[in-house]
């Protein structure tokens, strides 16, 4: 079996498992499903995290979060480049963002 490469090959399989959501990151929270729902840091896990590394472009580099919320009841999926730090987000998103049960899978 060729192992998965490519973030859609990434999303795909994600979504197969129930991730089906896409969050988008704010300054204090995920948002999602028409900017209607927030998921402060709190109420939400990072299940999974897979980083992939530009061979020769430093703009290739990007983690995928798998993400869930038993709070709310769903799944989904957050795509950032690399430079979270320097994003405009609080400390409180960062230490959620990194606390993974997993290291991450590097692509």
């Amino acid at each position: 079996m060729n192992p998965m490469t490519t973030v859609s090959e990434i999303l795909n399989k994600l979504k197969d498992e129930g991730y089906t959501v896409d969050f988008n990151l704010k300054e204090s929270c995920l948002e999602c499903e028409g900017n209607y729902l927030q998921l402060m840091p709190g109420e939400f896990e990072v299940d999974r995290t897979f980083r992939f590394e530009g061979l020769s472009d430093p703009a290739d580099e990007a983690i995928i979060y798998a993400i869930s919320s038993e709070k709310h009841g769903i799944k989904g999926t957050l795509i950032n480049g690399y430079g979270i730090y320097s994003d405009n987000i609080v400390d409180e998103m960062v230490k959620a963002l990194n606390i993974s049960k997993n290291d991450p899978e590097i692509m």
